[in-house]
């Protein structure tokens, strides 16, 4: 390079998983020269299903006519916002504008760096949950924010404890994220935790902004922050059709909340993109009129996937919640690990997985400081795929 890279750059790294696809690669090739099947991936989250049959064929007939490969509204189309605004009004009871108070977004992990560059000034303080999603934190330090860490614990149910909370200095907090049901514990929402963080939000002047994709997925109700009362006033929420309609690739999501937030998110948006591919949006809103049948049929294969997914935590000897909700099954490992250099004992054990098993799970500490002594396992493989894994692993811990 002939010049420096932006000084933010120094502030973050490559996205972990990103390093972790390509070294997997690499095993892959030296596997596949030594006559050795593939490494199993149970990394990430990324569905392994079909989406609803009516919005691919939507998708299919919409994509083959002319006039449709333009630049498209950066507001998203009436019908994808009607019909975001219907899913939430159906199965959350919230009522939204869908004219003001709906922001389409290509996924909602565009949505957390929209919001943080549309509401953080440098030196402004953001609550970030640990163990949480490692891009709040990315995200905000890419706009010269102050991360204040709290803390989930699992002795806590890896809810916020709300008296710490309160103790912790505050001055200058401007945005707090949650993510429930969470990501990577899977501790489910409950009007009661929401009802709390709303009155947090509001006595200390905090937006709120809940991250809701997993709220579908082995859940036996939908919840959404923006239901409590007075909600709309300190809180946005993000959701996406990645999780719950098997569309993560489809890169479909939304932001809602108070329209003076969204107008403003507007506002950074606008300079960045030029709408969402029309074809999609409309196939989206098909998939959004799913019935209860879908989630029902889905959850049922997450279920059956769950039970081999807890079988190998026990294989490695991990705790774990079975009423945990999400796409993985977040386990504790035993005391008394070895992990010298430094590394942690999440990272001993998936390394020695992944290197003498052929199988990948995830190491919690990159999750944050609390996940250190955790592994999380996704449930995006098919039963014959997590039963290999399964084997494998049993193997490697028994020899």
């Amino acid at each position: 390079m002939i010049i420096e890279p932006a000084n933010r750059t120094l502030t973050v790294k490559e996205y972990y998983f990103s390093i972790k696809n390509r070294e997997i690669a690499r095993l892959n090739a030296e596997r596949a020269a030594a006559g050795l099947d593939p490494v199993i991936n149970l990394g990430i989250g990324s569905p392994d299903g079909t989406p609803p049959r009516a919005a691919l064929d939507m998708m299919a007939a919409e994509a083959v006519k002319d006039g449709v490969h333009g630049y498209q509204s950066y507001t998203g189309i009436p019908q994808l916002r009607e019909a975001l605004a219907a899913w939430y009004k159906r199965y959350y009871g919230v009522e939204l504008d869908p004219a003001s108070e709906i922001q389409p977004l290509t996924g909602s992990k565009e949505g957390i760096l929209l919001t943080s560059l549309t509401f953080l000034n440098p030196g402004d303080g953001v609550l970030v949950p640990d163990p949480g999603y490692p891009t709040y934190t990315s995200a905000s330090l890419m706009c010269d924010a102050r991360i204040v860490k709290y803390d989930l614990l699992e002795k806590n149910g890896w809810y916020p404890d709300f008296d710490a909370l309160e103790r912790m200095d505050l001055k200058g907090v401007k945005l707090m994220w949650t993510n429930y049901p969470g990501m990577p514990t899977g501790a489910q929402a409950t009007p009661e935790l929401y009802r709390k963080l709303v009155d947090f939000g509001r006595r200390h002047v905090v937006l709120i902004v809940n991250d809701n994709p997993y709220s579908f997925i082995r859940t036996s109700e939908p919840l959404s922050i923006l239901a409590v009362p007075g909600a709309k006033e300190c809180c946005l929420e993000m959701n996406s059709l990645s999780k719950a309609h098997n569309m993560a690739g489809w890169r479909l999501g939304m932001v809602a909340g108070e329209a003076a937030y969204i107008k403003e998110i507007l506002k950074v948006k606008s300079q960045m993109d030029s709408g969402i591919f029309r074809p999609l949006q409309l196939a989206a809103a098909e998939a959004l009129a799913a019935g209860p049948e879908w989630f029902t049929e889905l959850n049922a294969e997450y279920h059956r996937r769950e039970q081999v997914a807890w079988r190998i935590m026990d294989a490695l000897g991990a705790t774990y919640s079975r009423d945990a909700a999400g796409l993985f099954v977040w386990g504790r490992l035993p005391e008394g690990i070895s992990a010298p250099d430094g590394r942690t004992p999440g990272e001993v054990v998936s390394d020695r997985i992944l290197y003498e098993a052929g199988v990948f799970i995830t190491p919690g500490f990159i999750f944050g400081k609390n996940g250190e002594n955790y592994i999380r396992i996704s449930l995006c493989a098919p039963v014959p795929v997590l039963e290999r894994a399964l084997a494998k692993v049993a193997l490697n811990v028994n020899t």
